[in-house]
């Protein structure tokens, strides 16, 4: 089981790296969507489509973003009492935790599906002015959500790691994580 989790936690890890490392630059899309915004006001020809577009492009950089975020332990927790614990305390803590977080995602997943789902069948189209389709919006945030879910079992995988003594992880792309230092 070990040899699993430790598989488990290489690939997963390494696939929402990368797909973090690529997502990350999605805030530069968003620049340019809202600098053509702006330029095109500023000309007297108010583009229709540049908000929104800057919206889902918000939501494209959040929800794949996210696995990336929880593997770097970017999240915000108290570290005034958090952080003067032992590793393995902190992997118990995080263990219990991690478990509801795994549950919520499971349901905001379960509804993204659902949604998407609709969006296809309906045709289902934004209330704006420019109308778009929702489905890739919503397409994306399944992957998204897909995505954090397996990242956070990867996440309690490395809890249960470091409870049973495996205290490091890595993957091959230099990426190491020890739960202790997170």
């Amino acid at each position: 089981m070990k040899r699993f989790m430790q598989g488990y936690v290489r690939i997963i890890d390494k696939v929402n790296y990368r797909i973090g490392r690529f997502a990350m630059y999605g805030i530069f899309a968003m620049l340019i969507i809202l600098g053509w915004s702006t330029i095109a006001k500023m000309m007297d020809e108010p583009s229709m489509w540049t908000l929104e577009m800057a919206q889902f492009a918000m939501v494209a950089y959040y929800v794949l973003g996210g696995p990336y975020a929880i593997q770097l332990g970017a999240n915000v927790r108290m570290d005034l009492v958090y952080g003067s614990w032992t590793a393995r305390r902190k992997a118990w803590f995080d263990a219990f935790t991690v478990t509801f977080l795994i549950f919520y995602l499971g349901v905001l997943l379960y509804g993204a599906i659902d949604s998407t789902a609709y969006a296809f069948r309906t045709g289902e189209r934004s209330y704006s002015l420019w109308q778009p389709y929702m489905w890739p919006v919503k397409v994306i945030m399944c992957v998204g959500f897909a995505l954090m879910l397996v990242q956070s079992v990867a996440e309690l995988f490395k809890d249960l790691l470091v409870l049973t003594e495996d205290r490091q992880v890595t993957i091959e792309d230099g990426v190491s994580i020890e739960k202790g230092d997170r």
